[in-house]
């Protein structure tokens, strides 16, 4: 692990010594872990369009615009729960890259709880307004580093992935992801189709939005809170921007 630090000697080392807890967090043998740590610089080195800018205002547009909501509370297992709603992205203003920035700048910051390190995320995407506008955004390059964050190239647990109003034209861009994904995260994968409700409120029972079945709060009450945590951590983020191993 000081090969990393030295590696990083031009720059604050202190995003790498958090990173380094973090993972010894998520993973009991050392060995898994130095070799989730190197993946992840690995992955960041090889994708700085992604991860080399996570200034939040990058991504600001996407965010407003109601993107990616984080539940308030976990679901029975310990997981953070994140919603992310298609219909939200314009891909004639944002790209494939912008989107994934938002859930990398994310992952950052709840990778930093500890009940998140140990349980994981599952994830809820509603792909109600899927074009092929998005469609064509998901080239297999971006794909195979899609898949490489599900698996193995970032130091939290993705225990679930779940698809709601998935439109035929999805299952396309959706064959080319499975490629790249391991036979463990494919059994996680979700579909729940048009009639999702009753089968999602079995998986988070009473923590889901007004408009996915829930009766506390609306998508944009989470959207909005999440949007300003971000906001609120720009100085984190700017940090770590610089953290990126050549």
């Amino acid at each position: 692990m000081n090969y990393y630090c030295w590696k990083m000697s031009k720059i604050d080392c202190q995003p790498v010594i958090d990173i380094i807890y973090e993972v010894l967090q998520n993973e009991p043998w050392h060995i898994v872990s130095v070799y989730l740590l190197k993946n992840y610089y690995k992955w960041r080195a090889e994708c700085p369009e992604i991860s080399a800018d996570l200034h939040p205002r990058s991504i600001l547009g996407l965010l407003k615009a109601g993107y990616l909501g984080v539940l308030r509370e976990r679901d029975p297992t310990g997981s953070k729960v994140l919603i992310y709603r298609i219909a939200h992205w314009d891909p004639k203003v944002f790209t494939a890259y912008d989107v994934f920035r938002v859930s990398l700048i994310t992952s950052e910051l709840i990778v930093q709880e500890v009940e998140t390190q140990r349980n994981g995320i599952k994830a809820v995407f509603d792909l109600e307004g899927w074009h092929f506008s998005h469609a064509f955004q998901i080239t297999p390059s971006v794909a195979k580093k899609i898949a490489a964050v599900l698996t193995d190239s970032f130091p939290l647990k993705v225990r679930g992935i779940h698809l709601i109003n998935e439109p035929i034209i999805f299952h396309a861009v959706f064959s080319m992801v499975k490629l790249f994904l391991t036979e463990k995260i494919k059994g996680r994968i979700h579909m729940h189709g048009t009639n999702y409700k009753e089968s999602l409120l079995q998986h988070f029972p009473g923590i889901l939005p007004l408009e996915y079945g829930g009766e506390d709060f609306s998508m944009e009450d989470i959207c909005q809170e999440w949007t300003n945590f971000i906001m609120k951590s720009e100085n984190y983020l700017s940090s770590i921007s610089q953290t990126v191993l050549t």
